[in-house]
């Protein structure tokens, strides 16, 4: 067996199960080294019938006393039970739904059972317990790896695959970390960090697996950040005339909150110093960074150059373009708009104007990246809703201007300042923590199925007195887990029999752009009450007189996409509400979901979701520039993380370009972490 040795090659992995496999990303006895479990159980303890705990997870080592007897309850479910014994006493052992331990179990033979120990009065009993025999026993009575999982792919399965594969391959994966490193910061080899990832020989082994693997990522990703921070140092950027804030003031609405002045004058200083640009404005939903955008587009006019704003939608574009032409046309800039959707002989003009520099700033879509748009002189580049976006597109923008322009990018994402730095590692961070005055806070709710009528009499109120209402479903179509709510089957429910009256509309990722757009537009323009959407809205368009928001199967979703969403109503003058509905039981979960319910800052929020979920769900399946974590979790690792960061500045000072022997491997690993992203180290 090798690192190359497919899986298909292994008994009992046909063409689905290879199929399920690959979902996962494992082809290959390699693949499989470097899948790490996400938990362990702690199988190691061997208890008897009498001293095993009550109801906790447990192995008991027993003998099956008699053969098991199977009968049917009803269609669809039978019970098999058996009796097992030891020398401390005996227990019933019940399966349900599992025929097969009738010829699985035999008597007389001791087995090592997994399960929980439930005492009924003086008898105790196991149910639906793991087992195996204790002569042949492999994944009892040690530390016993839990794998993520997909359909198809039981943890059996996969932990049954990576014993043989760890056993004969563990040696022969390549330590990329260079040895110098690995001595100062004593950590363990690759073979033994692979052999006790996966099985660990005990939770002290585990723990010194578990840091050389997570040190290893973390200076990675360091070592890769940091590249894209000294790539931007050597290059020379223009410097913009100094201007005056009062000068621009003028043109606001609404006196700016100190957390705006803040993030205008740490702009300003960046746009004069004569680098390029590199700034993340990070600010809750409705903090103003847009005003902040416009600051920028203005001083970039005031130098002589052109600008181009990239959102993520069309209609996040329209309105960026309507609110900043409102703003800055009055200073005589000239405002235009590029989308997918723009007829042919319109886009041929703004293109045409575009290159003339008749347009002084471009709003659009990734339509902006397109070939044939050029620019007379782009000086700035302004990203909306940068997890959208990775870092290659950002230098794709970049890369039409003839000088290096300055970067501003914006997010609505609250995200912990550990995970701010790593991400956005290439980038200064700006938080905008001010809310501007005028805007009240959503109300929030968590209910259960028993008041869904009330519910729906309070979506006829909002509506009856001229408001609209989102609905979001965590699934497009049924089927794609039996007790969710689904998009499409919901939204004909309530638009057929719970509000035959009002105008239901839907929407979801699935649909085609054109589709999704008019839909939303018709929602944006009153045309719509009750939106039934999956979180495709929740990075869109600004409805001021939807204001009320109900999220069904809230414990479906991460506090930080919860927030998101809930960030869609209040943006009007009117009270808004946001209603979670959720029948879970489970006090974690509900727990979570009244924390949620107690606070509006985004920051707690996000804090408190990295430390619930780690890093991995952060930002849902978004790419967003930041390379996959497998071991780290950010919230619990920053002490090694700054290690981590510390040692690879150390590194990078010595050998900046990874040339040395040495440091070939890490180099080759950092390029296959970053492999998303293009060509950035080119």
């Amino acid at each position: 067996m090798t690192l190359d040795t497919r899986l298909d090659t292994f008994a009992g992995i046909g063409p689905q199960r290879a199929k399920a496999l690959k979902k996962l990303g494992l082809e290959t006895v390699g693949d499989l080294l470097v899948y790490y479990p996400r938990a362990y159980e702690d199988r190691s303890k061997i208890y008897s019938i009498q001293e095993a705990p009550a109801e906790e997870a447990v192995c008991i080592s027993a003998l099956v006393a008699q053969s098991p007897t199977t009968s049917r309850i009803r269609k669809g479910l039978s019970i098999s039970k058996c009796k097992i014994v030891d020398g401390s006493g005996a227990a019933q052992v019940t399966f349900f739904n599992q025929d097969y331990v009738r010829q699985a179990l035999t008597p007389g033979v001791s087995y090592i059972f997994y399960g929980k120990m439930e005492t009924m009065g003086r008898h105790r009993q196991l149910t639906n317990p793991i087992f195996e025999r204790e002569d042949k026993a492999r994944f009892t009575g040690r530390i016993m790896p839990v794998y993520p999982l997909t359909a198809g792919v039981s943890n059996n399965l996969l932990a049954g695959l990576s014993l043989p594969a760890v056993e004969a391959c563990a040696g022969l994966l390549p330590d990329q970390l260079p040895p110098d490193i690995r001595e100062d910061h004593h950590l363990c080899t690759q073979e033994y960090a692979c052999q006790n990832a996966h099985f660990p020989a005990g939770q002290e082994a585990l723990a010194i697996a578990r840091r050389r693997l997570v040190f290893e990522e973390l200076f990675t990703l360091s070592c890769g950040m940091a590249f894209l921070r000294s790539r931007r140092a050597e290059v020379a950027g223009r410097a913009f005339p100094i201007k005056p804030v009062e000068d621009f003031l003028p043109l606001l609405p609404f006196a700016p909150t100190g957390a705006q002045r803040r993030a205008m004058t740490e702009m300003a200083a960046d746009l004069a110093s004569g680098k390029p640009m590199n700034r993340l404005i990070q600010g809750d939903v409705g903090s103003g960074k847009t005003a902040v955008a416009a600051y920028g587009a203005w001083l970039a006019h005031e130098a002589g150059v052109q600008t181009a704003m990239m959102a993520p939608t069309e209609i996040l574009a329209h309105q960026h373009f309507e609110t900043l032409t409102k703003l800055l046309s009055p200073a005589g800039i000239r405002v235009g708009l590029l989308t997918g959707s723009l007829p042919a002989a319109e886009k041929r003009e703004v293109r045409r104007a575009l290159a003339e520099g008749d347009i002084d700033l471009i709003v659009g879509t990734h339509a902006l990246l397109s070939e044939g748009v050029e620019y007379r002189d782009l000086g700035l580049v302004i990203t909306d809703e940068q997890h959208r976006f990775g870092v290659g597109q950002r230098s794709a923008l970049a890369s039409k201007a003839a000088i290096q322009p300055h970067v501003l990018v914006m997010s609505a994402t609250p995200i912990p300042r550990t995970l701010a730095l790593l991400i956005y590692g290439d980038l200064d961070v700006t938080i905008m923590d001010e809310l501007p005055p005028g805007r009240t806070p959503v109300e929030t709710f968590l209910v259960g199925e028993d008041k869904r009528a009330r519910m729906y009499g309070f979506v006829r109120k909002q509506v009856s007195e001229g408001r609209q209402v989102y609905i979001i479903c965590p699934a497009v179509e049924e089927g794609e887990g039996s007790d969710l709510k689904a998009v499409t089957a919901f939204a004909k429910e309530l638009s057929q029999k719970v509000f035959p009256d009002l105008r239901v509309a839907f929407v979801h990722g699935k649909l085609k752009s054109k589709d999704k757009e008019s839909v939303m537009s018709a929602f944006a323009s009153g045309a719509v009450d009750v939106l039934v959407s999956t979180t495709v809205v929740e990075v869109g368009v600004d409805v001021p007189n939807a204001s009320l928001m109900v999220i069904e199967n809230a414990e479906r979703f991460g506090l930080s996409q919860l927030h998101q969403l809930r960030g869609r109503v209040g943006r009007g003058q009117w009270q808004s509400t946001c209603v979670l509905v959720s029948g879970n039981r489970s006090p974690e979960t509900r727990e979570r979901l009244k924390y949620f319910c107690s606070t509006t800052d985004g920051f707690k929020i996000a804090e408190k979701d990295l430390e619930l979920r780690g890093p991995g769900d952060f930002f849902g399946q978004r790419q967003h520039g930041l390379p996959t974590l497998k071991c780290a979790d950010l919230a619990g690792d920053t002490r090694t993380l700054k290690e981590a960061q510390e040692a690879a500045q150390a590194l990078l000072e010595t050998d900046p370009e990874l040339k040395e022997p040495a440091h070939v491997p890490l180099m080759d690993k950092v390029k296959r972490l970053f492999h998303e992203e293009g060509d950035i180290f080119n």
